[in-house]
C-alpha cells in the first residue's frame, strides 16, 4: 500500500511538471508565431489551457496579449503538442475580450 501510495504522488508531481512547462511552451510558441507574423510588439502575458491539455495533440486555450497598454484575450486552438512535437500550429479562433486603455501624457 505504501509503495503505491509513493508511486501515484510521483505520477502526480511528474504530471504537475509536465503542466507548468506545457504552459511555458505555449507562450514561446505563441510568441515565436506572433514575431513571425511581424507582431513583435505584441506581447503574451497569460496562458490558460484545461487540465488534460498536455496530454492532448490537439487543445483549446486563451491567451492574453498585450498591446501598447490594450489587452485581449484570445481563443486559440494548438495543434499538435509543443512539448513532445516540433510540429506545432496555433490557430486563431476567437477574440474573448478586448480592454483598451487611453493615456494622456503632458
Amino acid at each position: 500500500m505504501r509503495k503505491l501510495f509513493s508511486l501515484i504522488v510521483l505520477l502526480a508531481i511528474g504530471y504537475v511538471g509536465i503542466y507548468i512547462y506545457y504552459g511555458v511552451a505555449v507562450k514561446q510558441e505563441v510568441q515565436q508565431q506572433l514575431d513571425d507574423r511581424g507582431l513583435s510588439s505584441v506581447s503574451v502575458d497569460n496562458v490558460e489551457y484545461g487540465l488534460f491539455a498536455p496530454v492532448n495533440t490537439s487543445a483549446e486555450l486563451t491567451v492574453t496579449v498585450t498591446y501598447r497598454g490594450s489587452q485581449a484575450a484570445v481563443n486559440m486552438v494548438v495543434q499538435g503538442h509543443p512539448v513532445f512535437s516540433d510540429d506545432v500550429s496555433v490557430e486563431l479562433d476567437g477574440l474573448q475580450a478586448l480592454s483598451l486603455g487611453i493615456g494622456f501624457g503632458q
